[in-house]
């Protein structure tokens, strides 16, 4: 990670297609996280947890299924998994009522982890634009 440049630290969430990429080496994910602060933190949440071992068990039994399994063992548990604060119930209702308002949907899952970067006060990392149009969400967009 980067030296510290004497801003505060940041933490940041990241979103399933982020853990996808970082068990995927994707350079785009590798590259954000080398510029880091040594102070930042990275964590992930319960709803992300849950969404990563649910693509994997839903895939055939096989040696692409072991290696995933493998690797998204290693992964999460390199990265603090955040419990859903109860607040975070409150912002997803908020989140769900404004989307709907406007004519915009949203997965469930995605709402949750909206919520919970909001009830905890994280930037949430994603290559989902549907992030972006979340009022008071700290979002760092990852290029698809």
């Amino acid at each position: 990670m980067a030296p510290s440049t004497g801003s505060l630290p940041v933490t940041y969430l990241l979103d399933t297609n982020a853990i996808s990429d970082l068990m995927r080496a994707a350079r785009r994910i590798e590259n954000w996280m080398a510029g880091l602060d040594d102070r930042d933190r990275v964590v992930t949440c319960a709803v992300v947890r849950g969404e990563v071992l649910f693509g994997i068990a839903r895939l055939p039994q096989g040696r692409r299924h072991t290696e995933l399994e493998e690797a998204a063992r290693q992964f999460l548990a390199v990265f603090r998994c955040e419990p859903i604060p109860v607040r975070a119930g409150d912002f997803y209702a908020a989140i769900k009522l404004a989307r709907q308002q406007r004519g915009l949907a949203l997965d469930e899952n995605d709402l949750w982890v909206a919520a919970t970067a909001l009830a905890l006060g994280v930037t949430l990392v994603s290559r989902d634009r549907d992030f972006l149009n979340i009022d008071g969400l700290a979002v760092v967009a990852l290029e698809s």
